[in-house]
């Protein structure tokens, strides 16, 4: 049955009914339903209600005082630990308000950026279900989060270093985005376009911020009444780009991202069915398969393919509805991938196919259950029409299932298969599991194959649950369990760890699922079952057969793998890693067999079990851990049967065995005893209740061992101390059952086999709790007070000194008060003790949250916590006093102050592992399809007991006591002890403890920092490095180095800094200078700028009100009164005063330290990388500062000059005057209408940004009225809204300023750059080479420079002129780098200039630019590059026309020599890309200059010209909505070269490469000219087959046949550049760059076909992109009958008859060309046997006796089916009838080489 069938529609309802909004006032959203099921649920909402209440409260009063910090930030973190303890649980209301409250906080422009994160994670938590909050709850602004997101990950001066973001939030804030999309206005979507469309120019980085930012933040959840204000005003418009854009760009991929999204919020409202060919051919080329033989691969095409996620959830998207076109493809895609999963391939492109194979199935399941299942919300639901209905689900498994079942055995592992089979086996069980069982039971006989055992048993696994439950598609599924039980037994096998682990797996996850019980029985009084269940009935009497069959594997396994017989004496005595996995799989799955066993197969598995333990003694290290392991899952099975056996015999065994007190003395002690005591301390760990029986005995026992001298003996028994009170005291589930109540009952009232597979009710669960009842606590202090009390007593002597303990003893001693405090940690109370005060000031509560965890404390007692904790600092002392080397006491010390501190009764990294392993086992079990929570009992009790120790975890912001103050002293003190072992504990335990109480590291800090003073002459070496790592902290935890906070940062940095001078540090020991340098390391990388402005806006303010008001829950709390918020601004103020003091200071106390005399150099450079660290966009740093980075700009050492460079363009940067802008109207400047619909591409209304030589501005005056727009996107797809340009000279900041016009920070740079000799310096500096052939163009000096002519003008052109003309002249590479550099600043710098300037900077850079240019060398034209291209980047080319026309000269004089003319070409290159579509005129002047220069003969040169056509046809594109371009054209210029090789296309023969790289004497003739035209054309059509948006025109394919006359016949890889080019460019034409509709065109042109066109067609026919079709087949045979004239008799003379006559060549080209085809045809199926494929290798056998190459390509294309047939030949076999396998026995056993 069908879940909604069985409850009526809908939820089944809640435990105790549905919430009404009776005494509690309001409904919440959603709570955590497991908070329900937990032994004291009833108290939970008023705990929750007054936490909620308290939140809100506080959290709107630290908002209206202004108080983000602590006030503010602190209650947000208890937010988020409410959410983590109770969902959702507050009214609809409150939501909305805890929104609004930290929408408004997030998107402050001044705010931290540490703070903006904490308040986006929590914004995020909230917005996460967006089923709760319909847009009409809730609507969002968008604006806020753009101008943030431009902000942050656009920003300016982050790459200066004015502004230090974390990593992580790029991610944030797409996250946050993506959550805030549902609830942005209807309206958003026409605004956003309004602001992005200006950026859509697609030779620019700007198309992909576009892109970008139309991916992530486009709405497109609208209900359909509003679709034509959403998606409708975009679609066509992006979808027809996408369309048009072949070649992959970084943006393409996110669009495709944007459309799946579309794709399934709109489900039904679109159809894509005009776009699914070209979406699955796109797809296809984006896993980057290899085709053909010669791969060759753009490497773009590896990084910008589509991420396959999008790709999966978009074809999810635009399944099922009516035309099933989706389908059809979907099946044509998985035809032509299948043969790559074949287990014999494997490739980088293999991760992919996997991960296709997995997130398919799972994306139709959730759609699935999208469409069926889910709970119906405000959410647009999917139209009936297009729903998936049964035939699409069938069809789509169908299309699925063989690629899957191949990828099973994959080389990468049987991962993906066994999820993606989980997810299809719940659509359709009878079409999955059948075909896996077909291979996993051949695989349990095999012995030789382990890897497919383990990757068929993984895949069992996963479709477990479906198999089981059987159900209507799949009755008979249930009867293969017992089968494939009993199979796996043998898998249980000490000598193969991976097939015992699988096994185990396997086991346990069957028995999870099925109820162990014999109902055989049933046969005989019932008659009402049908065929299967009487199958299963009587099979089920195998079950006892079973277990015990399993249980003597185990014991085999255990025998094997005792500690005799697996290693030697002297190796370790420890479990290694391996035999810890197996110890856990065992025990594991040993308890999950007993918990499903019936009563009577338990009883006679419990005697097996007590008899193999009692009748053996086992070693205790690993064979007795996995028996006593097996005990004890059969005692917590049944307790008090299973106790009856073991307890009596145990304890009589100890008792016996230590009668005599001479054992008690002994240091080794009998095996027996060891064993005995280990087996008893293991079946202790049962239901409390049921020990009590045991009482007297156990203590008895306790009594007599827990003094033995045996470290091992007394070990055991602290262990049985320790169970024995945490199985009193705890609560926890004592069953873990699949069905509540267990099975013991009669069959005629309970059929177990109705169970199978059966999920856990949520609202039946019926957990049967252990909470500690009076007599078990009781009990439990009984036990502390015998046991803890008199070890407390010795230890407080031995403290005070009165009392002599030996070592052992005092070990002794701690070993039991640590195990009675771990034992009992759940009823002991916390430290009490005064809050230590004054840490922060908050005019807000900071109380903790106390969490009632199901003890009430019993406070009438002492508290043995804090009794512990006097004795243990007491003895503490005295051991570090005394004797500081007892290295283990400490170790237990540091232990027993941890668990003081923070156990509650479990450890975070216990509960840690635990969560992970229960997602784990709930991901392999789930049913997505029907969601719910419809999990197994076991994972639900699971998950609640999880709730449970969360609860007990939660230690969010404690109280700092006086006491823990203590402790985290004493532990700091251990932090810095002489022991590195000791320190490294003492860390760990004091970076926790830093963690859990509230701002303690203010308290603490400068403790620490006590010991790396400088002045004090007692600090050991110890000492100090303690100190250093206690700073560092652990990878996860705080670090004190670099607190987010100006308090802490003041101390810490400089005494990081002075640390250098103490005389403990010593740069001898590299422990110490690796120290600081991860310290270093670490601040660099953690730091984010820290705010000085905590102001909250008016609008924050007032939601703040509301929410402070917001009743339901709420105290009695009187409003703020005026007074109390004007105090509150006053005090914001204040900090804001003080951060900014702060931050002075510290710059101050940074450079007196790094000024230090005789401070190390490593120390100055640590505190110059600190001082770097505090450049800020919101204040220009200290003079003092600018002074100290300004004169180091000539320090010696290259590290520091290097930061000092980028601080000083940072300072620059920080100093800039602002520039006016004017608004202007792009229409009135052209005179043209503005464009009604949107027409990208060059129009009349931008035709004025043009470059013209006619109209460049030569004069002042003309130069005065041109209308300048820097930047180049602007107008090529439409205007901004408000479009602003500079203004007129006259309003911008004054030029030419003298020294006394300039501020203090400006004259300091002024006079040192106007002194000649710092400048000398400088420059001879800059000019030094740093890594030998490694350096580049550097932009940070490139910064400096441009900021230094910015805000000076040209006031230090006189000083720096010379240098610059003796640069130019040298050629080395260093200073041609640094003239480059500095060139480059200036052209930018000069942006501002008044032309008078400009026109003399002009004249001054243009020779020096000659001269660079001629004496360019191959390490430097890749500088003079980028020196044009910076210069030219977001200029207006009016103003660089000096720059333009110098480049235009002549690139090609030839003067220089072939090297210097590819280098202009490269240099000009660069300054016309970084100009796109505004030079029209110069790409024309260009192609005209070099088109009659097309046929160099240079290679170098050559592909310098194809590079720069590329650029110059670049803006030729055919785009959607793009008028034709004014720059010139890619057809009417390949025309022309067509023309031009004509002499090549006419003659029929192959083209040689015989044209030498010399310029012969003479005209060449048109042949040769042609050739070399050929070779620059080839150059060009690869390098544009990179670069283009389009793909090839058909004028370029006209090409084709030329490419195959190169191609050579055979792959001969001799170094032919003209081969080889060829071969590129067919590959890289055959990548998809063709449209369906060019297909018939390039078969026209392929009737000259040859070898690399036949695995192109084979590339194309597997991929369904042509279908074999009789006329395909029947062209390719009239080919071959092509008659070969007869061969002449041999002349006596004549050489021999292989070279057919130049006659013949036309004739053998066409046969080769038909035989090849069907050669392609053959390899185009290498994994099956079509109907066509016999037939077809006849036609080709008969062809082996032709002339070569004819020859050999049948001998080829027959090996090759050959290889990749023979895995398979048994199958393949059918397909031939008995004359066709003779034949082709005949051909592929004996090749006929005797023809």
């Amino acid at each position: 049955m069908e879940p909604a069938e069985r409850a009526g529609v809908g939820e089944p309802p809640e435990p105790g009914g549905r919430p009404e909004p009776g005494p509690r006032g309001f409904v919440p959203q959603k709570e955590i339903v497991y908070n329900k099921l937990l032994p004291y649920a009833e108290r939970l909402d008023a705990e929750s209600d007054l936490q909620l209440a308290q939140i809100k409260c506080n959290l709107g009063r630290a908002v209206q005082l202004q108080e983000l910090w602590p006030g503010g930030l602190f209650w947000t973190r208890k937010l988020s630990t409410y959410i983590r303890l109770y969902g959702r649980k507050f009214s609809k209301e409150d939501h909305v308000l805890f929104i609004k409250l930290l929408y408004e906080l997030v998107s402050i422009p001044k705010l931290e950026i540490s703070m903006m994160q904490g308040f986006a994670r929590l914004l995020i938590n909230l917005l996460k279900k967006k089923e709760l909050l319909s847009r009409a709850d809730l609507e969002l602004p968008w604006r806020p989060l753009y101008d943030m997101v431009e902000r942050i990950l656009y920003s300016k001066t982050e790459h200066l270093g004015l502004n230090w973001f974390p990593n992580s939030v790029e991610n944030i804030l797409k996250t946050l985005v993506k959550s805030c999309r549902p609830y942005f206005p209807a309206d958003a979507t026409a605004e956003m376009l309004e602001e992005w469309r200006p950026l859509m120019c697609p030779f620019d980085v700007t198309m992909q911020k576009a892109i970008t930012y139309f991916e992530i933040f486009l709405p497109t959840s609208l209900p359909p009444e509003l679709h034509h204000k959403g998606f409708k005003l975009w679609f066509d418009e992006l979808i027809g780009l996408w369309v048009s854009v072949q070649n992959l760009p970084q943006w393409e991929g996110q669009l495709v991202n944007l459309f799946a999204r579309l794709a399934t919020d709109n489900i039904g409202y679109i159809d894509w069915d005009p776009y699914v060919p070209k979406i699955f051919t796109r797809i296809l080329r984006s896993l980057n398969l290899p085709v053909g033989s010669s791969q060759v691969l753009v490497p773009r095409f590896l990084t910008n393919a589509y991420d396959i996620g999008h790709a999966v959830i978009w074809i999810t998207a635009m399944m099922g509805g009516p035309s099933k076109l989706v389908q059809k493809h979907l099946t044509g895609l998985f035809n032509s991938i299948t043969s790559f999963y074949h287990p014999s391939n494997n490739g980088r492109w293999l991760n992919k196919l996997m991960k296709l194979l997995q997130r398919l199935p799972n994306s139709v399941v959730r759609r699935l259950h999208r469409e069926r299942y889910k709970k119906p919300s405000w959410l647009t639901p999917v139209p009936d029409s297009h729903k998936l209905t049964d035939q699409d689900v069938t069809e789509f498994v169908q299309c699925i299932i063989q690629p899957v079942l191949l990828a099973m055995f994959s080389k990468t592992g049987s991962l993906e298969a066994a999820q993606a089979l989980q997810n299809l086996a719940l659509m359709r069980p009878e079409l999955v599991i059948p075909p896996v069982l077909e291979r996993t039971y051949p695989a349990l006989e095999t012995l030789t194959e382990p890897h497919q055992l383990t990757a068929t048993l993984s895949c069992v696994i996963g479709v477990a649950r479906s198999l089981v439950s059987g159900g209507r598609w799949f009755p008979e599924g249930p009867t293969h369990m017992l089968p494939l039980l009993m199979r796996a037994l043998p898998g249980v096998d000490p000598n193969d760890f991976s097939k015992c682990m699988i096994t185990f797996q396997f086991i346990a996850t069957f028995s999870t699922l099925v109820p162990l019980v014999d109902c055989s029985s049933v046969l005989q009084e019932r008659n009402d079952l049908t065929e299967v269940e009487r199958e299963l009935c009587s099979a089920t009497a195998e079950f006892e057969d079973f277990v015990l069959q399993f249980m003597d594997r185990c014991f085999g396994l255990i025998e094997s793998s005792t500690l005799e017989q697996t290693r030697e004496e002297t190796e370790t005595e420890k479990m290694t890693h391996l035999e810890s996995l197996v110890e856990l799989g065992l025990s594991s799955t040993f308890s999950t067999i007993l918990t499903q066993c019936s009563k009577e197969i338990f009883m006679v598995a419990l005697q097996k079990v007590f008899n193999f333990s009692t009748s053996h003694i086992f070693e205790t290290r690993v064979a007795g851990r996995m028996v006593a392991d097996m005990c004890r899952a059969a005692v917590k099975c049944c307790p008090e049967e299973s106790l009856k056996l073991f307890v009596p015999h145990c304890c009589s065994v100890i008792t016996q065995l230590t009668m005599n007190d001479d054992v008690l003395n002994d240091e080794e002690l009998d095996k027996e005893l060891l064993w005995n005591l280990q087996l008893l301390s293991e079946i202790t760990r049962v239901d409390g209740r049921k020990l009590l029986l045991y009482r007297e005995q156990l203590v008895k026992i306790l009594q007599r061992t827990l003094h033995l001298t045996c470290k091992q003996g007394y070990t055991l028994s602290c262990n049985l101390l320790h169970h024995l009170l945490r199985s009193t005291t705890l609560i926890y589930p004592t069953e873990y059952c699949s069905v509540p109540g267990g099975f013991d009952k009669p069959p005629s009232e309970y059929f177990p086999i109705k169970d199978w597979g059966k999920p856990g009710d949520l609202w039946n669960l019926g957990i049967q709790w252990h909470v500690p009842s009076s007599e078990e606590v009781s009990f439990a202090f009984y036990v502390l007070d015998s046991f803890l009390q008199p070890e407390l007593v010795k230890l407080q002597h031995c403290g005070d000194g009165k009392l002599e303990m030996s070592r052992d003893d005092i070990l002794q001693s701690l070993t039991i008060v640590h195990n009675c405090l771990i034992g009992s940690g759940n009823l002991l109370p916390p430290l009490k003790g005064e809050p230590v005060t004054n840490l922060v000031p908050s005019m807000v509560s900071l109380e903790e949250t106390k969490l009632y965890t199901g003890l009430e404390y019993d406070l009438s007692r002492e508290n043995h916590r804090e009794v512990i904790a006097t004795v243990i600092r007491k003895l503490l002392n005295h051991i570090l006093d005394n004797s500081e080397d007892d290295t283990k006491s400490l170790f237990l010390i540091i232990k027993i102050i941890g668990d003081l501190l923070q156990f509650q009764g479990s450890h975070k990294h216990e509960f840690d592992s635990r969560w992970k392993s229960f997602n784990l086992v709930k991901k392999s079990m789930e049913n997505r399809l029907h969601g719910k929570k419809q999990h197994i009992r076991a994972l639900l009790i699971d998950r609640v007991m999880l709730q449970h120790e969360l609860r007990t975890l939660t230690v969010e912001g404690c109280e700092y006591k006086k006491i823990h103050q203590d402790m985290v002293r004493d532990l700091l003190r251990l932090s810095t002890s002489s022991y590195s072992q000791v320190r490294n504990k003492a860390q760990q335990t004091f970076f926790a403890a830093l963690g859990a109480y509230n701002f303690c590291c203010r308290d603490i800090i400068p403790l620490v920092l006590e010991f790396l003073r400088p002045d004090r002459q007692d600090v050991t070496q110890q000492q100090f490095k303690g100190a250093l790592y206690c700073l560092l902290g652990n990878h996860s935890g705080v670090c004190l180095a670099n607190l987010h906070d100006w308090d802490c940062i003041v101390q810490t940095w400089p005494a990081i800094v002075s640390s250098g001078l103490s005389q403990a540090m010593s740069l001898e020991k590299p422990s110490i200078v690796r120290l600081f340098d991860d310290l270093a390391e670490k601040i660099h990388r953690q730091y984010e700028t820290i705010g000085l402005d905590f102001t909250i806006p008016k609008s924050c303010v007032e939601i703040a009100e509301l929410l402070q008001q917001s009743k339901n829950p709420s105290i009695n709390q009187i409003l703020l009164s005026p007074e109390k918020i004007k105090e509150g601004i006053k005090r914001q103020q204040e900090k804001n005063a003080d951060a900014l003091r702060n931050y002075e200071n510290l710059v101050d106390t940074l450079l007196d330290g790094v000024e230090q005399r005789n401070l190390p150099w490593k120390f100055e450079h640590i505190g110059i990388g600190l001082l770097s660290l505090l450049l800020r966009d919101d204040r220009v740093l200290p003079l003092r500062a600018i002074r100290f980075f300004v004169e180091n700009l000539n320090h010696d050492a290259i590290v520091v000059r290097k930061m000092a460079i980028s601080a000083v363009a940072g300072i620059l940067k920080q100093l800039k005057r602002t520039h006016k802008k004017l608004t202007i109207n792009p229409c009135e400047i052209s005179g043209c209408p503005k464009p009604t619909q949107i027409i990208a591409g060059d129009r009349p209304d931008n035709h004025w940004l043009h470059y013209d030589s006619k109209t460049i501005p030569r004069t002042k005056k003309e130069w005065e009225s041109s209308c300048f727009v820097e930047k180049t996107h602007w107008g090529y797809y439409t205007w901004p809204k408000n479009m602003v340009v500079y203004a007129g000279v006259e309003e911008q900041p004054k030029l030419g300023r003298s020294r006394e016009d300039m501020t203090e920070a400006e004259q300091i740079i002024f006079d040192h750059f106007s002194d000649p000799k710092f400048v000398e310096q400088l420059i001879t500096f800059l000019s030094l080479e740093d890594r030998k052939g490694k350096d580049k163009f550097n932009p940070r000096r490139f910064c400096l420079f441009k900021g230094i002519f910015r805000n000076f003008d040209d006031a230090f052109l006189p000083v720096l002129k010379p240098h610059l003309e003796r640069l130019v002249a040298d050629s080395h590479e260093s200073t041609q780098r640094c003239v480059a550099e500095i060139i480059a600043g200036l052209i930018r710098g000069s942006k501002h200039w008044t032309f008078e300037k400009v026109e003399k900077l002009w004249e001054l850079l243009c020779p020096l630019l000659r001269t660079a240019l001629s004496n360019i060398t191959v390490e430097t034209y890749n500088d003079w590059g980028a020196c044009i291209a910076t210069s030219c980047e977001s200029r207006d080319p009016r103003k660089l026309h000096w720059l333009f026309e110098l480049l235009l000269e002549s690139p090609l004089s030839g003067e220089g020599g072939s090297f210097v003319d590819a280098c202009r070409l490269y240099v000009l290159q660069g300054g016309l890309a970084q100009q796109e579509w505004r030079v029209p005129e110069l790409l024309h002047r260009l192609l005209k200059y070099l088109e009659p220069k097309l046929t160099q003969v240079y290679k170098n040169v050559r592909e310098r010209i194809g590079s720069v056509l590329t650029y110059i046809f670049m803006i030729d594109v055919s785009l959607p909505n793009t008028t034709p371009t004014i720059s010139p054209h890619v057809p009417e210029f390949t025309a022309r070269i067509l023309e031009k090789l004509k002499p090549l296309m006419d003659v029929d023969e192959e083209i040689q490469n015989h044209v030498m790289e010399e310029n012969g004497i003479g005209e060449e003739d048109e042949r040769t000219q042609g050739i070399k035209l050929l070779k620059t054309i080839l150059k060009w059509l690869m390098a544009s087959a990179g670069r283009s948006f389009s793909t090839a025109v058909t004028e370029q394919l006209q090409l084709l046949p030329l490419f195959f006359k190169i191609a050579p016949v055979e792959n001969d890889n001799s170094y032919d550049e003209l081969k080889r080019d060829a071969k590129l460019c067919l590959s890289l034409m055959s990548q998809g760059l063709l449209y369906p509709h060019q297909v018939p065109l390039v078969l026209q042109v392929l009737k000259q076909v040859r070898e690399m066109a036949a695995t192109t067609l084979s590339g194309l026919l597997q991929c369904n992109f042509l279908t074999m079709d009789s006329p395909m087949q029947i062209h390719f045979e009239q080919l071959c009958k092509t008659k070969l004239p007869k061969k002449r008799k041999r002349d006596p003379g004549s050489v021999g008859d292989t070279i057919p006559s130049a006659g013949n060549i036309a004739e053998l080209v066409k046969r080769h060309a038909g035989v090849l085809g069907l050669g392609a045809c053959v390899l185009s199926s290498p994994y099956d046997v079509p109907t066509w494929m016999p037939q077809l290798l006849m036609n080709l056998s008969a062809h082996l006796n032709d002339p070569q190459p004819i020859e050999m390509t049948v001998k080829k294309t027959l090996s090759n089916f050959r290889r990749t047939h023979h895995d398979n030949w048994q199958e393949h076999k059918q397909q031939f009838t008995d004359d066709q396998l003779l034949v082709l026995t005949d051909l592929l056993v004996s090749p006929c080489y005797y023809a």
